[in-house]
């Protein structure tokens, strides 16, 4: 049987100088020095034995007398085409930087991550394990062959006793010899790589010397046993020597019984033992740790190993079928000894090669599981794995494999386990393929290895006739695999593993992200397709994790950028204070599990830090198009660290793992009476900045009051309705007439609307009110509303109110820039027009049924719907700054005693009536 002997080391991906990734040598973690192996011993000879396998002796005849020669030509390239396309994508990452040897397993998890790695790791260790069991029960076959008593009990060598039990026995020894030099370590079994080569190019040799000197003869056949238990006479196969007649009947196919199993043979099944046998292209790269020049070794030695096998197996394909009629080939597959010119040296090789490739096999089995216990990805399951003998090897990983290979051996008939070999190891080399084709799409400057012979065709290509294959040999294996493989990948993703190695994932979505942004045209937007890109300036995220949820809300599907201006002068300052704080944030990020980036800036003033994240956050068409601030009032900072579950931390302050909490990583709220970063003018001044750039802007106020259900991730709970209040109007400047609703007024419908859409907030019922004045007629601006709302597609209820004089639609006034009450009046005018609207939205608030924030009860005394939350039409802030603290405290009279409220202003149009 094929193997991908051992050693494993850690393959150097991206080809960093000085990269330490983990690493076991040939006799485990400790590993004494390596050996520097020439191209020939550590490439060429492993690769050329694993290659053979035990199917240049036995399954020649099994492949030619089923399939015919031109099939079994055709299953040869196929098998060695796929193979090709598979050396190419492991030449190419071994000769990717420094190589410090490696196989399967540190390619793939090393490339595509631990999650995928593992799995596919996991897979190649029980494709190593079964493909021991497939070689130890090929050479019991082999034994049984010359020493097995047949039916009729003749003597002779022929002594030891045949059946289920015995040939199980017979394979648990083989197994205990095996395991036991694999126990003492692998140094024995690579000391003997070079005898076992020469005995078998000794054999093999003899055996292509034989089909031209051996004179045509009679091969007698194992007898089958008649219908009522007596024996049939005894029959004979033909060894015609070259002769045209027989080469004509063996081109067709001929599938018959299997008669070691009587199974009926097919196209799948046959290639399922042939691609058994060809495997084991890797044994030469997992060797490239002890290689001189493993960056020439590998590619060179690989070529040649992979070239010799393939001229071999065609040439021993084309001398059985001159020679050999097709009954010796379907009921002998150890013909090659009755043909040869010294039978006992086709036993020699038979034996060394079917011992080499179970010490192989198991040796590789258990270097795939040490690696696997030592990057801890499956947990205690794999801990005895990782205990090591004083000189370094995995006997503890011996042991479990030995253990395994022994249950396998269980399923008693090589046949039964060749085509669930055969998948494992195509699942293998197609995620080495898809390592290859991974590392070429994403572009990274790390990934220029030195063989130039491959393309993204070449992998792709390996990647889908790897998986074709496997289910051409068999659906239900190929199936089962890779549903094994994405439950262990689930679970290891569930499970969490270690971030050092690299994520191939990360450098594709760059690459795709990067080419899709530089599509996205800002010359082509619509307001069809507008949505919101908020950036969210906090200054101390322990206040403010409701509103970086309702944020996220807000976003729908749009860009939600995290910013925060940390106060300093670069000049001043020996390093920037900024980089070390991203981890904190990204960790904030991902406990709050909202779709936010985190953009951090330094800056003399807040001021200053917002402008410059207003203009630079984000990439190409993916730029923020609203900035949301939290309110500026004089409430005392809440710390909803301490509140929150998904923050809550352990009493000693670190997390799981031994990270620092992020409590210890945010300063403690400000305290009351403390001193602010941003004073009222700097804030103002931030929102005239913002709507100066044409940003919108968002002003939140008491978000923490928020009902906990709305700002959860799942459906609002319907037992417990809330409203959503909309006001359209400026009511700090009621102007254009009742029903009167301009761009910020659409601003704030559309915003409302998108907070309806999101889960949590399906069961709030969105309200809308207009203002009347005492002479104006009910009715005619609810209907011109209603209609408005129809072509918006935006399903509301709508009250009217009567509040104030009101402004006919004759009466509308020219509106100065920057200016935020109506012109001539004072500054006690513009504080109690403030009070008035205040109350009157309190008053709607507890409107109905029930009661609100500041709004009555009910009159049966019923809690009814409250309102959740409340939106406000912002005014813009005057054009002179110092009127800027009196606009503060206009709006901080407008908004109080609210509850949780958004004070909006719209600069663009967000609404379209087309389709």
């Amino acid at each position: 049987m094929a193997s991908e002997s051992s050693p494993l080391l850690a393959y150097r991906l991206l080809g960093e100088e000085g990269a330490a990734l983990p690493t076991s040598g040939a006799g485990g973690s400790g590993g004494a020095p390596a050996r520097k192996l020439s191209t020939f011993l550590g490439v060429v000879v492993p690769t050329v034995l694993s290659m053979f396998s035990i199917v240049v002796f036995l399954r020649i005849g099994f492949v030619v007398g089923h399939a015919g020669l031109l099939q079994a030509l055709a299953m040869l390239l196929v098998a060695y085409i796929i193979l090709a396309l598979t050396v190419l994508s492991v030449c190419a990452i071994a000769t990717n930087g420094a190589v410090r040897g490696g196989g399967a397993y540190f390619m793939i998890s090393r490339t595509l991550g631990p999650e995928v790695g593992g799995s596919i790791g996991l897979m190649f260790y029980l494709a190593n394990v079964c493909g021991c069991a497939v070689s130890l029960l090929g050479l019991v076959e082999a034994v049984l062959d010359v020493f097995g008593a047949d039916p009729t009990g003749s003597s002779g060598l022929q002594v030891l006793p045949q059946g289920y039990g015995w040939n199980l026995l017979y394979g648990s020894l083989l197994l205990g010899l095996v395991g036991g030099v694999c126990t003492l370590g692998a140094g024995l079994y690579a000391r003997a790589s070079f005898l076992t080569f020469l005995l078998v190019s000794g054999s093999l040799a003899s055996v292509l010397i034989s089909f031209v000197a051996v004179v045509p003869k009679n091969i007698p056949l194992a007898p089958r046993p008649g219908a009522n238990g007596s024996s049939l006479p005894t029959r004979f196969g033909h060894f015609t020597g070259f002769n045209t007649s027989t080469l004509k009947d063996n081109l067709g196919a001929g599938y018959a019984e299997d008669y070691t199993t009587g199974a009926m043979m097919t196209f799948a099944s046959v290639f399922a033992v042939l691609f058994n046998g060809c495997t084991g292209i890797m044994a030469g790269a997992n060797m490239s740790g002890e290689l001189k020049d493993p960056s020439r070794a590998i590619p060179l030695g690989t070529i040649i190993a992979v070239a010799y096998t393939f001229f071999i197996y065609i040439l021993l394909f084309f001398l059985s079928s001159f020679t050999c009629d097709r009954t010796l080939l379907q009921e002998n597959y150890g013909f090659f000894r009755a043909i040869s010119l010294w039978p006992p040296l086709v036993l020699i090789g038979i034996y060394a090669t079917s011992l080499s490739a179970s010490m192989s096999s198991l040796i590789g089995a258990s270097r795939i599981l040490h690696a696997l216990a030592q990057d801890d990805l499956f947990g205690v399951i794999l801990a005895p794995a990782k205990v090591v003998s004083g000189g370094g090897n995995p006997w503890g990983a011996v042991l479990y494999s030995w253990g395994l290979v022994q249950l396998v051996l269980l399923a008693g008939k090589l046949n039964t386990l060749a085509a669930v070999v055969t998948v494992f190891y195509l699942v293998a080399y197609a995620a080495v393929d898809l390592s290859c084709l991974s590392l070429e799409w994403a572009s990274a400057p790390n990934f220029r290895p030195t063989f130039s012979l491959f393309s993204w065709h070449t992998c792709l290509l390996g990647v889908a006739s790897c998986l074709l294959m496997m289910f051409l040999i068999s659906p239900g294996a190929a199936g089962g695999s890779l549903l094994l493989m994405g439950l262990l990948s689930a679970l290891l993703t569930a499970r969490g593993g270690p971030s050092s190695w690299g994520y191939v994932s990360q450098a594709l979505l760059f690459h795709q992200v990067r080419k899709y942004l530089l599509r996205l045209d800002v010359r082509k937007d619509h307001v069809k397709f507008w949505r919101p890109q908020l950036l969210l300036l906090v200054g101390n995220p322990r206040g403010a994790l409701p509103l970086l949820r309702l944020a996220n809300q807000l976003k729908k599907g749009g860009l939600y950028v995290l910013g925060h201006v940390t106060l300093g002068d670069l000049d001043m300052l020996p390093s920037d204070p900024v980089q070390p704080q991203y981890g904190a944030w990204l960790s904030l990020v991902d406990r709050a599990q909202v779709k936010a980036f985190v953009d951090l800036t330094l800056s003399p003033s807040v001021r200053q830090g917002a402008q410059h994240l207003l203009r630079i956050s984000g990439l190409g068409g993916m730029k923020p198009n609203t900035l949301v601030l939290g309110f500026y009032d004089d409430a005392p900072p809440q710390d909803h660290f301490l509140t929150d579950p998904a923050f809550m931390e352990p009493a000693d302050g670190t997390q799981e793992g031994g990270s620092p909490a992020l409590s210890t990583l945010f300063p403690p709220p400000r305290a009351p009476g403390s001193p602010r970063a941003l004073s009222p003018q700097d804030y103002v001044a931030t929102v005239a900045d913002a709507l100066k750039m044409n940003k919108n802007v968002v002003l939140a106020r008491a978000c923490g009051a928020l009902p906990p259900e709305r700002l959860n991730r799942g459906s609002g709970s319907a037992s417990q309705l809330h409203h959503v209040d909309v006001w359209p109007l400026n009511l700090l400047r009621p102007r254009g007439g009742p029903g009167y609703v301009d761009v910020c007024g659409l601003f704030l419908l559309q915003m409302a609307t998108i907070l309806g859409m999101v889960p949590a907030w399906h069961s709030a019922r969105l309200r809308i009110f207009l203002c009347l004045g005492p002479r104006e007629a009910p009715g005619a601006a609810e209907g011109r509303l209603r209609a408005l709302l129809s072509q918006l597609r935006i399903r509301a209820e709508v009250h009217e109110v009567v509040w104030g004089e009101g402004a006919g639609a004759g009466e509308q006034e020219e509106e100065e820039e920057g200016d935020f009450v109506n012109g001539g009046r004072g500054d006690a005018e513009a504080e109690a027009l403030a009070c008035s609207a205040n109350t009157l939205v309190r008053a709607q608030q507890g409107r109905g049924t029930g009661g609100g924030p500041g709004g009555p009860k009910g009159r049966d005394g019923d809690e009814g719907p409250i309102t959740a939350l409340t939106f406000l039409y912002l005014p813009r802030p005057p054009a002179d700054p110092a009127r800027y603290p009196r606009y503060l405290a206009l709006l901080e009279t407008l908004s109080q005693d609210l509850g949780p409220t958004l004070l909006i202003h719209g600069v663009t149009p967000v609404t379209c009536t087309d389709l």
